[in-house]
Formats: structure tokens, sequence, C-alpha cells
């Protein structure tokens, strides 16, 4: 089995997870209603894609 031969320091530990970082979703503004929605997804407030209804709001 692989063992390391030496102890990870902290310094490159938390040089190796500094990339671990979240990002905030990229939305955009629906043509048809202005609401924020993910991009290349039916609008959830109006139910527009592509301006076209595909879920009927009622």
């Amino acid at each position: 089995m692989a063992v390391p031969k030496r102890k990870t320091s902290k310094a490159r530990q938390a040089k190796r997870r500094s990339q671990w970082k979240l990002k905030s979703p990229n939305l955009i503004a629906c043509p048809q209603c202005h609401e924020l929605k993910l991009p290349h997804r039916v609008c959830p407030n109006c139910g527009f894609y592509k301006d076209k209804a595909v879920i009927n709001q009622e």
C-alpha cells in the first residue's frame, strides 16, 4: 500500500483547499416577466422558455 513519506504541512494543505469555494448561481432576467432565473431553464414565475409558454400559470 502507498503511504506518504512525509507529513503534509498545514500550509500545503491550505494551498490545495483554497480552490474549494462555492460560486453564486449565474442568474439572468426572464425576457417575459423580467424576474431572475437560471439560464436554460423554464421561468418559475411565468412558465415561459424561449418565448413559448411551456407551463400554464394561473
